[in-house]
Protein backbone atom coordinates (compact mmCIF):
# COMPACT_ATOMS: atom_id res chain seq x y z
CA UNK A 1 0.00 0.00 0.00
CA UNK A 2 1.35 3.76 -0.70
CA UNK A 3 2.62 5.95 2.00
CA UNK A 4 1.47 8.91 2.55
CA UNK A 5 3.74 12.15 1.91
CA UNK A 6 2.84 15.10 3.88
CA UNK A 7 4.08 18.28 5.56
CA UNK A 8 5.98 17.49 8.73
CA UNK A 9 5.37 19.80 11.44
CA UNK A 10 8.40 22.59 11.53
CA UNK A 11 7.77 24.17 14.29
CA UNK A 12 5.51 25.19 17.28
CA UNK A 13 3.99 28.23 15.10
CA UNK A 14 4.60 27.59 11.78
CA UNK A 15 0.56 26.51 10.47
CA UNK A 16 1.08 26.21 6.74
CA UNK A 17 3.43 25.99 4.07
CA UNK A 18 4.42 27.23 0.53
CA UNK A 19 5.43 24.78 -2.25
CA UNK A 20 8.37 25.89 -3.80
CA UNK A 21 10.00 23.35 -5.74
CA UNK A 22 9.95 20.17 -6.50
CA UNK A 23 12.83 18.23 -6.34
CA UNK A 24 12.47 14.87 -8.51
CA UNK A 25 9.78 14.67 -11.18
CA UNK A 26 6.42 12.91 -11.06
CA UNK A 27 6.87 9.57 -11.10
CA UNK A 28 10.37 9.07 -10.24
CA UNK A 29 11.76 6.50 -8.04
CA UNK A 30 13.06 7.73 -4.27
CA UNK A 31 14.49 6.15 -1.18
CA UNK A 32 13.60 6.94 2.34
CA UNK A 33 15.10 10.41 3.39
CA UNK A 34 15.63 11.48 -0.44
CA UNK A 35 15.15 15.04 -0.18
CA UNK A 36 12.01 15.43 -2.50
CA UNK A 37 10.17 18.67 -2.31
CA UNK A 38 10.88 22.26 -0.76
CA UNK A 39 8.53 24.14 1.23
CA UNK A 40 8.44 28.02 2.80
CA UNK A 41 7.79 28.63 5.86
CA UNK A 42 7.49 32.52 7.38
CA UNK A 43 10.95 32.34 8.71
CA UNK A 44 13.00 29.74 6.24
CA UNK A 45 12.97 27.29 3.32
CA UNK A 46 13.19 23.51 4.56
CA UNK A 47 13.62 20.27 2.48
CA UNK A 48 10.55 17.86 2.88
CA UNK A 49 12.00 13.94 2.81
CA UNK A 50 10.96 10.58 1.31
CA UNK A 51 9.28 8.66 4.13
CA UNK A 52 9.20 5.30 2.27
CA UNK A 53 11.18 4.18 -0.92
CA UNK A 54 9.28 3.40 -3.92
CA UNK A 55 7.57 5.70 -6.89
CA UNK A 56 6.17 9.04 -6.14
CA UNK A 57 3.20 10.33 -6.94
CA UNK A 58 2.33 14.34 -7.07
CA UNK A 59 -0.93 15.45 -5.59
CA UNK A 60 -3.17 17.94 -6.83
CA UNK A 61 -1.47 20.94 -6.02
CA UNK A 62 0.22 23.73 -7.76
CA UNK A 63 3.95 25.36 -6.84
CA UNK A 64 3.60 28.67 -5.18
CA UNK A 65 0.01 27.34 -3.43
CA UNK A 66 -0.03 27.65 0.35
CA UNK A 67 -1.01 24.35 1.78
CA UNK A 68 -1.41 23.43 6.19
CA UNK A 69 1.12 21.22 7.73
CA UNK A 70 0.13 17.92 7.68
CA UNK A 71 -1.41 18.04 4.53
CA UNK A 72 -0.70 14.67 1.79
CA UNK A 73 1.16 15.88 -0.87
CA UNK A 74 2.11 13.18 -2.70
CA UNK A 75 2.08 9.20 -1.77
CA UNK A 76 5.07 6.88 -2.35
CA UNK A 77 3.81 2.94 -3.83
CA UNK A 78 4.57 1.39 -6.92
CA UNK A 79 5.18 3.00 -10.66
CA UNK A 80 1.98 1.93 -11.86
CA UNK A 81 0.06 3.70 -8.92
CA UNK A 82 -1.58 7.29 -9.06
CA UNK A 83 -1.97 9.64 -6.17
CA UNK A 84 -3.88 7.80 -3.65
CA UNK A 85 -4.42 8.98 0.14
CA UNK A 86 -5.01 6.85 2.72
CA UNK A 87 -6.84 9.96 4.30
CA UNK A 88 -9.14 12.49 3.02
CA UNK A 89 -7.03 15.01 4.77
CA UNK A 90 -7.31 18.60 2.63
CA UNK A 91 -8.55 17.04 -0.47
CA UNK A 92 -11.13 16.94 -2.51
CA UNK A 93 -14.15 15.00 -1.00
CA UNK A 94 -15.21 11.97 -3.38
CA UNK A 95 -18.48 11.64 -4.69
CA UNK A 96 -19.57 8.97 -2.65
CA UNK A 97 -18.63 11.34 0.60
CA UNK A 98 -20.79 14.37 -1.41
CA UNK A 99 -23.33 12.18 -1.60
CA UNK A 100 -23.93 11.10 1.98
CA UNK A 101 -25.87 13.04 4.31
CA UNK A 102 -23.62 14.63 6.57
CA UNK A 103 -23.91 13.87 10.47
CA UNK A 104 -24.40 17.09 12.17
CA UNK A 105 -23.89 17.88 15.98
CA UNK A 106 -26.20 20.97 16.78
CA UNK A 107 -23.84 24.24 17.38
CA UNK A 108 -25.32 27.45 18.99
CA UNK A 109 -26.99 29.96 17.09
CA UNK A 110 -25.36 33.50 16.39
CA UNK A 111 -27.65 36.32 16.57
CA UNK A 112 -28.58 36.61 12.80
CA UNK A 113 -29.62 32.32 13.43
CA UNK A 114 -26.77 31.17 11.46
CA UNK A 115 -24.61 28.56 12.92
CA UNK A 116 -21.09 29.28 12.98
CA UNK A 117 -18.12 27.13 14.61
CA UNK A 118 -15.67 29.08 16.94
CA UNK A 119 -12.50 30.31 15.65
CA UNK A 120 -10.82 29.16 18.99
CA UNK A 121 -11.95 26.06 18.70
CA UNK A 122 -10.22 25.33 15.41
CA UNK A 123 -6.98 26.92 15.30
CA UNK A 124 -6.39 25.52 11.84
CA UNK A 125 -8.98 25.58 9.68
CA UNK A 126 -9.69 22.56 7.01
CA UNK A 127 -11.17 22.48 3.37
CA UNK A 128 -11.38 21.04 0.80
CA UNK A 129 -10.10 22.18 -2.79
CA UNK A 130 -13.72 23.05 -4.37
CA UNK A 131 -14.38 24.20 -0.91
CA UNK A 132 -11.45 26.87 -0.96
CA UNK A 133 -12.44 27.93 -4.21
CA UNK A 134 -16.06 28.66 -3.77
CA UNK A 135 -15.25 30.59 -0.63
CA UNK A 136 -12.83 32.27 -2.71
CA UNK A 137 -14.88 32.95 -5.84
CA UNK A 138 -17.66 34.35 -3.25
CA UNK A 139 -15.36 36.00 -1.03
CA UNK A 140 -16.42 34.24 1.97
CA UNK A 141 -14.35 33.90 5.10
CA UNK A 142 -14.24 30.48 6.00
CA UNK A 143 -13.73 31.17 9.77
CA UNK A 144 -17.09 31.40 9.77
CA UNK A 145 -18.52 28.61 7.61
CA UNK A 146 -19.40 25.41 9.93
CA UNK A 147 -17.51 22.31 8.98
CA UNK A 148 -19.93 18.86 8.18
CA UNK A 149 -16.87 16.60 6.56
CA UNK A 150 -14.24 14.57 7.96
CA UNK A 151 -16.39 14.10 10.94
CA UNK A 152 -17.06 17.60 11.36
CA UNK A 153 -13.39 19.12 11.31
CA UNK A 154 -13.29 19.53 7.35
CA UNK A 155 -15.13 22.66 5.17
CA UNK A 156 -16.67 20.98 2.26
CA UNK A 157 -18.39 22.56 -0.50
CA UNK A 158 -22.38 21.93 0.80
CA UNK A 159 -21.08 23.72 3.23
CA UNK A 160 -20.21 26.79 1.74
CA UNK A 161 -23.43 26.39 -0.67
CA UNK A 162 -25.35 26.45 2.98
CA UNK A 163 -23.55 29.13 3.97
CA UNK A 164 -24.56 31.33 1.27
CA UNK A 165 -27.97 30.76 1.08
CA UNK A 166 -28.00 32.18 4.88
CA UNK A 167 -26.56 35.17 3.58
CA UNK A 168 -28.60 38.26 4.16
CA UNK A 169 -29.88 39.41 0.63
CA UNK A 170 -27.99 42.82 -0.76
CA UNK A 171 -28.44 44.91 -4.13
CA UNK A 172 -26.25 43.62 -6.47
CA UNK A 173 -24.64 47.40 -5.91
CA UNK A 174 -24.39 46.44 -2.13
CA UNK A 175 -23.19 42.75 -3.01
CA UNK A 176 -20.12 44.34 -5.70
CA UNK A 177 -18.51 46.46 -2.78
CA UNK A 178 -18.99 43.86 -0.21
CA UNK A 179 -16.90 41.19 -2.09
CA UNK A 180 -14.36 44.36 -3.63
CA UNK A 181 -13.44 45.33 -0.10
CA UNK A 182 -13.77 41.70 1.46
CA UNK A 183 -16.04 42.62 3.78
CA UNK A 184 -18.19 39.39 5.30
CA UNK A 185 -22.18 40.93 5.01
CA UNK A 186 -23.22 38.01 7.17
CA UNK A 187 -25.10 39.58 10.63
CA UNK A 188 -25.73 42.56 8.56
CA UNK A 189 -28.99 44.29 8.63
CA UNK A 190 -30.15 45.88 5.53
CA UNK A 191 -32.33 49.20 5.41
CA UNK A 192 -33.60 48.09 2.05
CA UNK A 193 -36.77 46.55 0.71
CA UNK A 194 -37.65 43.26 2.64
CA UNK A 195 -34.48 44.06 4.70
CA UNK A 196 -31.94 43.71 1.93
CA UNK A 197 -28.85 45.33 2.03
CA UNK A 198 -27.83 48.55 0.00
CA UNK A 199 -24.53 50.05 -0.39
CA UNK A 200 -25.38 52.83 1.21
CA UNK A 201 -25.80 49.81 4.17
CA UNK A 202 -22.02 48.63 2.88
CA UNK A 203 -20.74 52.34 2.86
CA UNK A 204 -21.80 52.83 6.62
CA UNK A 205 -20.42 49.59 7.92
CA UNK A 206 -17.31 49.79 6.41
CA UNK A 207 -17.09 53.81 8.07
CA UNK A 208 -17.70 52.29 11.25
CA UNK A 209 -14.83 49.69 11.10
CA UNK A 210 -12.43 52.37 9.58
CA UNK A 211 -13.42 54.70 12.47
CA UNK A 212 -13.12 51.50 14.99
CA UNK A 213 -10.00 50.92 13.37
CA UNK A 214 -8.54 54.53 13.70
CA UNK A 215 -9.32 54.82 17.26
CA UNK A 216 -7.85 51.14 18.42
CA UNK A 217 -4.76 51.14 15.99
CA UNK A 218 -6.41 47.79 14.68
CA UNK A 219 -6.27 46.99 11.06
CA UNK A 220 -9.51 47.37 8.78
CA UNK A 221 -10.99 44.09 9.57
CA UNK A 222 -12.41 43.35 5.89
CA UNK A 223 -9.55 41.17 4.51
CA UNK A 224 -9.08 43.91 1.27
CA UNK A 225 -8.50 47.39 0.60
CA UNK A 226 -10.98 50.31 0.53
CA UNK A 227 -11.36 50.76 -3.11
CA UNK A 228 -9.38 53.51 -4.89
CA UNK A 229 -8.49 55.06 -8.44
CA UNK A 230 -7.65 52.49 -10.55
CA UNK A 231 -3.93 52.71 -12.06
CA UNK A 232 -2.14 50.93 -14.54
CA UNK A 233 -0.95 47.79 -12.87
CA UNK A 234 2.44 47.12 -13.19
CA UNK A 235 2.60 43.74 -10.87
CA UNK A 236 0.91 42.14 -8.60
CA UNK A 237 2.90 40.36 -6.13
CA UNK A 238 1.17 38.26 -3.16
CA UNK A 239 2.66 38.42 0.47
CA UNK A 240 5.21 35.74 1.14
CA UNK A 241 5.06 34.09 4.32
CA UNK A 242 8.02 35.99 5.31
CA UNK A 243 6.54 38.99 4.15
CA UNK A 244 3.61 38.69 6.05
CA UNK A 245 5.02 37.55 9.15
CA UNK A 246 6.91 40.83 8.73
CA UNK A 247 4.03 42.73 7.82
CA UNK A 248 2.17 41.27 11.41
CA UNK A 249 5.24 42.07 13.44
CA UNK A 250 5.98 45.42 12.34
CA UNK A 251 2.64 46.66 13.05
CA UNK A 252 1.86 45.13 16.49
CA UNK A 253 5.53 46.63 17.46
CA UNK A 254 4.64 50.16 16.11
CA UNK A 255 1.01 49.96 17.65
CA UNK A 256 1.86 48.83 20.80
CA UNK A 257 4.99 50.34 21.72
CA UNK A 258 6.41 54.10 22.80
CA UNK A 259 9.00 54.74 20.81
CA UNK A 260 11.58 57.02 21.23
CA UNK A 261 14.78 57.53 19.47
CA UNK A 262 18.41 58.62 20.61
CA UNK A 263 20.98 59.50 18.17
CA UNK A 264 24.61 60.40 18.87
CA UNK A 265 28.05 60.30 16.81
CA UNK A 266 30.86 58.37 17.73
CA UNK A 267 34.33 59.39 16.64
CA UNK A 268 35.43 55.19 15.61
CA UNK A 269 39.11 56.20 14.18
CA UNK A 270 40.95 54.28 16.77
CA UNK A 271 37.86 51.32 15.75
CA UNK A 272 38.80 51.41 12.12
CA UNK A 273 42.43 51.00 12.52
CA UNK A 274 42.08 48.02 14.79
CA UNK A 275 39.69 46.63 12.34
CA UNK A 276 42.43 47.34 9.74
CA UNK A 277 44.91 45.55 12.46
CA UNK A 278 43.19 42.24 13.11
CA UNK A 279 42.55 41.64 9.55
CA UNK A 280 46.23 41.68 8.32
CA UNK A 281 47.09 39.84 12.23
CA UNK A 282 44.17 37.48 13.03
CA UNK A 283 42.47 36.57 9.80
CA UNK A 284 44.84 33.66 9.56
CA UNK A 285 45.08 32.65 13.17
CA UNK A 286 40.96 33.33 13.77
CA UNK A 287 39.84 31.72 10.65
CA UNK A 288 37.45 34.71 10.11
CA UNK A 289 37.90 37.96 8.41
CA UNK A 290 36.31 40.51 11.41
CA UNK A 291 33.91 43.53 10.14
CA UNK A 292 32.36 46.04 11.51
CA UNK A 293 29.26 44.39 12.64
CA UNK A 294 31.79 42.09 14.31
CA UNK A 295 33.35 44.71 16.47
CA UNK A 296 30.25 47.06 17.32
CA UNK A 297 28.79 44.19 18.22
CA UNK A 298 30.61 42.80 20.97
CA UNK A 299 30.78 45.92 22.25
CA UNK A 300 27.38 46.28 22.45
CA UNK A 301 27.30 42.81 24.18
CA UNK A 302 29.72 44.19 26.51
CA UNK A 303 27.69 47.29 27.77
CA UNK A 304 24.49 45.21 27.58
CA UNK A 305 26.20 43.28 30.73
CA UNK A 306 26.57 46.46 32.30
CA UNK A 307 23.32 48.10 31.86
CA UNK A 308 20.77 44.86 32.30
CA UNK A 309 17.90 46.96 32.08
CA UNK A 310 18.53 47.41 28.06
CA UNK A 311 18.74 43.88 28.24
CA UNK A 312 15.19 43.01 28.77
CA UNK A 313 11.79 42.27 27.78
CA UNK A 314 8.00 42.49 28.51
CA UNK A 315 6.60 39.26 30.42
CA UNK A 316 4.29 36.98 28.12
CA UNK A 317 1.61 38.42 30.38
CA UNK A 318 2.38 41.65 29.68
CA UNK A 319 2.76 42.55 33.71
CA UNK A 320 6.45 42.40 34.46
CA UNK A 321 9.71 44.27 33.12
CA UNK A 322 12.05 40.83 32.95
CA UNK A 323 16.34 41.29 33.17
CA UNK A 324 17.88 38.80 31.23
CA UNK A 325 20.90 37.28 32.22
CA UNK A 326 22.25 35.91 28.91
CA UNK A 327 22.50 38.18 26.22
CA UNK A 328 21.32 37.11 23.13
CA UNK A 329 22.52 39.75 20.12
CA UNK A 330 19.95 39.65 17.01
CA UNK A 331 21.68 40.99 13.94
CA UNK A 332 19.35 42.00 11.44
CA UNK A 333 20.28 40.63 8.05
CA UNK A 334 18.45 41.50 4.24
CA UNK A 335 17.56 38.54 2.17
CA UNK A 336 16.11 37.79 -1.00
CA UNK A 337 12.89 36.50 0.65
CA UNK A 338 12.64 39.73 3.74
CA UNK A 339 14.35 41.10 6.21
CA UNK A 340 15.48 38.23 9.22
CA UNK A 341 17.26 38.67 12.21
CA UNK A 342 19.30 35.79 13.30
CA UNK A 343 20.56 35.65 16.59
CA UNK A 344 23.74 34.72 18.04
CA UNK A 345 23.04 32.76 21.58
CA UNK A 346 25.07 33.81 24.61
CA UNK A 347 27.24 36.29 22.70
CA UNK A 348 28.22 37.48 26.70
CA UNK A 349 30.05 34.59 26.82
CA UNK A 350 31.89 34.61 23.57
CA UNK A 351 35.68 35.45 22.59
CA UNK A 352 35.52 38.46 19.27
CA UNK A 353 36.70 35.36 17.33
CA UNK A 354 34.13 33.45 18.26
CA UNK A 355 31.59 35.51 18.11
CA UNK A 356 33.04 36.29 14.19
CA UNK A 357 32.51 32.96 13.38
CA UNK A 358 29.25 32.37 15.20
CA UNK A 359 27.81 35.38 13.52
CA UNK A 360 29.02 34.42 9.66
CA UNK A 361 27.33 30.88 10.24
CA UNK A 362 24.16 31.72 11.06
CA UNK A 363 24.41 34.62 8.26
CA UNK A 364 25.08 32.14 5.80
CA UNK A 365 22.07 29.98 6.92
CA UNK A 366 19.81 32.64 6.86
CA UNK A 367 20.79 33.66 3.28
CA UNK A 368 20.21 30.27 1.64
CA UNK A 369 16.96 29.71 3.64
CA UNK A 370 18.08 27.27 5.92
CA UNK A 371 18.17 28.45 9.23
CA UNK A 372 15.68 26.95 11.43
CA UNK A 373 13.62 28.78 13.62
CA UNK A 374 15.92 28.38 16.91
CA UNK A 375 18.29 30.43 14.81
CA UNK A 376 15.74 33.44 14.65
CA UNK A 377 13.87 33.63 17.90
CA UNK A 378 15.51 34.12 21.48
CA UNK A 379 17.00 37.54 21.32
CA UNK A 380 17.08 40.24 23.79
CA UNK A 381 18.77 42.94 21.72
CA UNK A 382 19.06 43.51 18.39
CA UNK A 383 21.42 44.99 16.12
CA UNK A 384 20.85 46.82 12.74
CA UNK A 385 23.07 48.25 10.04
CA UNK A 386 22.31 50.39 7.26
CA UNK A 387 26.01 51.87 6.31
CA UNK A 388 26.61 49.88 3.73
CA UNK A 389 23.81 51.60 1.96
CA UNK A 390 25.03 54.94 2.69
CA UNK A 391 22.88 55.83 5.45
CA UNK A 392 23.72 58.11 8.18
CA UNK A 393 20.98 57.52 11.17
CA UNK A 394 17.28 55.90 10.98
CA UNK A 395 14.64 54.84 13.50
CA UNK A 396 14.55 51.05 13.62
CA UNK A 397 11.32 49.41 14.66
CA UNK A 398 11.80 47.68 17.80
CA UNK A 399 12.14 43.97 17.96
CA UNK A 400 8.83 42.53 19.65
CA UNK A 401 9.33 41.69 23.19
CA UNK A 402 12.52 43.32 23.22
CA UNK A 403 12.66 46.89 24.43
CA UNK A 404 15.44 48.29 22.31
CA UNK A 405 17.03 48.46 19.20
CA UNK A 406 20.31 49.99 17.78
CA UNK A 407 20.53 51.42 14.16
CA UNK A 408 24.00 52.08 12.67
CA UNK A 409 24.63 54.34 9.78
CA UNK A 410 27.86 54.45 7.78
CA UNK A 411 31.44 55.60 8.60
CA UNK A 412 32.55 58.55 6.54
CA UNK A 413 35.26 61.20 7.28
CA UNK A 414 34.15 64.40 9.04
CA UNK A 415 36.55 67.56 9.72
CA UNK A 416 35.68 67.60 13.70
CA UNK A 417 37.49 69.28 16.68
CA UNK A 418 40.32 67.52 17.87
CA UNK A 419 43.06 67.42 20.04
CA UNK A 420 42.57 71.68 20.68
CA UNK A 421 42.70 71.77 16.52
CA UNK A 422 40.51 70.18 13.70
CA UNK A 423 40.84 66.95 11.91
CA UNK A 424 39.41 64.37 9.57
CA UNK A 425 37.99 61.85 11.39
CA UNK A 426 36.18 58.93 10.94
CA UNK A 427 32.71 59.53 12.64
CA UNK A 428 29.61 56.98 12.51
CA UNK A 429 26.20 57.78 13.73
CA UNK A 430 23.95 55.67 16.28
CA UNK A 431 20.22 55.62 16.47
CA UNK A 432 19.03 53.80 19.70
CA UNK A 433 14.82 53.50 19.70
CA UNK A 434 13.59 52.47 22.99
CA UNK A 435 10.21 51.34 24.61
CA UNK A 436 9.20 54.44 26.89
CA UNK A 437 6.51 52.74 28.75
CA UNK A 438 9.89 50.50 30.08
CA UNK A 439 12.50 52.66 29.97
CA UNK A 440 13.27 56.37 30.78
CA UNK A 441 15.19 58.57 28.76
CA UNK A 442 18.26 59.47 30.66
CA UNK A 443 18.95 55.95 31.76
CA UNK A 444 18.42 55.38 27.71
CA UNK A 445 20.76 58.12 27.30
CA UNK A 446 23.49 56.95 30.27
CA UNK A 447 23.38 53.59 28.18
CA UNK A 448 23.93 55.22 24.87
CA UNK A 449 26.85 57.67 25.77
CA UNK A 450 28.89 54.36 27.51
CA UNK A 451 28.43 53.05 24.12
CA UNK A 452 29.96 55.66 22.27
CA UNK A 453 32.71 55.67 24.29
CA UNK A 454 33.43 52.28 24.36
CA UNK A 455 33.34 52.01 20.12
CA UNK A 456 36.05 55.27 20.56
CA UNK A 457 38.30 53.73 23.09
CA UNK A 458 37.25 49.22 21.30
CA UNK A 459 41.03 48.09 22.57
CA UNK A 460 39.69 46.53 25.66
CA UNK A 461 37.09 44.48 23.25
CA UNK A 462 40.26 42.07 22.49
CA UNK A 463 41.00 39.09 24.89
Amino acid sequence: MAEDLFIPKLGQTVEEVVLINWLIKDGAKVDFGDPVLEVETDKAIFNVEANAKGFIHFGPFEIGETVPVLTVVATIGKADEAFSPKSAGDLEESEEEAALPQKQEEKPQTPGGEERTSQASREKIFASPRAKKLAAKEGVDLAHISPTGGEGIRIIEQDVVDYLQQKPKATPLAAALAKEVGLDISGLVGTGPQGALTRSDIKNEIRSRLSQAANTGAAFETGKNIPYTALNLREKQPLSPIRKRIFERMSQSVHTTARVTLTTEADVTDLVSLRETLVVEKTETWGVKIGYNDLIGIILVQRLKEFPYMNARLSQDGHAYEHLNEVNLGIAVDTERGLLVPVVKKADRLSLASFGKKYRELVEKTLSGKACSDDLTGGTFTLTNLGYYDIDAFTPVINLPEVAILGVGRIQGKVVPYQSGIAVRKIITLSLVFDHRLIDGAPAAKFLQSLKKSLESPSKIID
